[in-house]
């Protein structure tokens, strides 16, 4: 198996199996409403798109963010923890979110696509390992200059791992979320909307048993959770 890497910018170029990270938070926040019950996540690329589809779908919620906050008129924000002890059962979501969503919507050329955090990383080496694919392509959505996205960087490097039939210990990978310019600001008392609660939830590694399955279906970019 052959590992590549892809930023937000060269994910639509990426081929075959192609893994789309987001750590803080879509991924991890989609991984949670999955556990609350949540039978499918439409993942849209703008606001708009994602009150228009609301409004063509019975009994959906729409969860996301625009810049990491909160968005007026959605149902949750990009917040795991506020999925905690809710009841979603065949419930429909649609999520927008700045990275996450937008790098699995870019990757078109994709022929197999999934979405992962660190939530469900085990999870997703062991469905990539039965799947067995020749080449496997990481999307680092948070990727920037000065360490940016290497929270996302460390998921993928702890996947791959995994992949190679390694027994890797989870704890080094971790540090790197929370020491990532993404992860310090989860500890700035001044920026409340980004509660150290959701670090947490985003740092409980394999806490899921399911790997996060992207497909096209009607014109949409469905998720489901595939164990």
């Amino acid at each position: 198996m052959e590992y590549k890497r892809a930023s937000l910018e060269t994910c639509g170029m990426a081929t075959g199996t192609v893994v789309v990270i987001d750590v803080l938070r879509a991924f991890s926040t989609a991984a949670y409403a999955f556990t609350a019950g949540a039978q499918t996540i439409a993942l849209v690329s703008s606001i708009e798109e994602a009150f228009a589809l609301k409004q063509q779908t019975a009994g959906a919620f729409i969860m996301g963010e625009v810049d990491g906050l909160p968005v007026t008129g959605f149902d949750f924000s990009n917040s795991p923890a506020a999925f905690d002890h809710l009841d979603l059962t065949g419930r429909c979501l649609i999520q927008r979110t700045s990275a996450g969503t937008q790098g699995v919507i870019r990757s078109r050329q994709a022929d197999h696509l999934l979405a992962s955090s660190f939530c469900c990383g085990a999870a997703t080496a062991h469905y990539l390992h039965q799947q067995s694919p020749e080449i496997v392509t990481f999307v680092v959505t948070g990727q920037g200059p000065d360490g940016h996205g290497d929270e996302d960087a460390a998921c993928a490097d702890y996947i791959e791992a995994l992949l190679r039939g390694e027994q890797p210990e989870v704890t080094p990978y971790l540090e790197r979320v929370a020491a990532s310019p993404a992860g310090r600001i989860f500890a700035d008392p001044v920026r409340p909307e980004f509660p150290l609660t959701d670090l947490e939830y985003c740092m409980k590694a394999d806490r899921f048993d399911f790997a996060m399955l992207v497909q096209r279906q009607n014109g949409l970019w469905l998720m489901q959770a595939v164990r």
